[in-house]
């Protein structure tokens, strides 16, 4: 599979969400419910402008394909997409926060073949050379095992209403860039 990790532009938005889409329904079956994936795609699974405006989201690109995303970010949200209020675009402390992990999305036929891995890599190193001492995430139920073989702790489920009654449960993890 001949791919490139590259940084996303804003050309890039449209393939981007239609990815996240196509990754959320067809690989969060086993852990959410149909309700549960789709009020996260109108809410929580979405874009993050931001990120790609701050140089630190990466897109997997195939032949001008989109089959992977994800980024990193130096801003205090933890986790949503342009639509998620709950939103805080201010910028962390090197020193004493984490950066974040964020948004990272596979297309399904290219699951489990080292493009989140790749990604991730990219990501904790950009963090780590921006001066960042630990990074930390919000798993997705579906993204636990790649987070904990990329040597992430944590396994503290919390849920998070997102909208009409709905919950959806994360996994918030660490991890030491040391």
């Amino acid at each position: 599979m001949d791919y490139i990790i590259r940084k996303a532009n804003l050309d890039d938005r449209e393939a981007i969400g239609r990815l996240i889409i196509e990754s959320a329904r067809n690989l969060s079956r086993e852990d959410y419910s149909e309700q549960q994936i789709e009020a996260a795609i109108l809410t929580v699974f979405g874009v993050d402008t931001d990120l790609i405006l701050d140089g630190t989201y990466f897109v997997a690109d195939s032949s001008g394909m989109l089959i992977g995303c994800g980024g990193w970010s130096k801003r205090r949200t933890l986790f949503g997409g342009d639509r998620f209020a709950s939103r805080d675009s201010s910028e962390l402390d090197t020193k004493l926060e984490a950066a974040k992990i964020r948004a990272f999305f596979i297309h399904p036929e290219y699951a489990r073949k080292g493009i989140a891995r790749a990604i991730l890599s990219e990501c904790e190193s950009e963090a780590r050379a921006y001066g960042f001492r630990s990074i930390e995430l919000m798993a997705t139920l579906p993204g636990l095992k790649l987070y904990k073989a990329c040597g992430y702790e944590g396994d503290r489920r919390v849920e998070y209403e997102i909208g009409d009654g709905i919950g959806i449960e994360f996994v918030p993890m660490r991890k030491d860039l040391q």
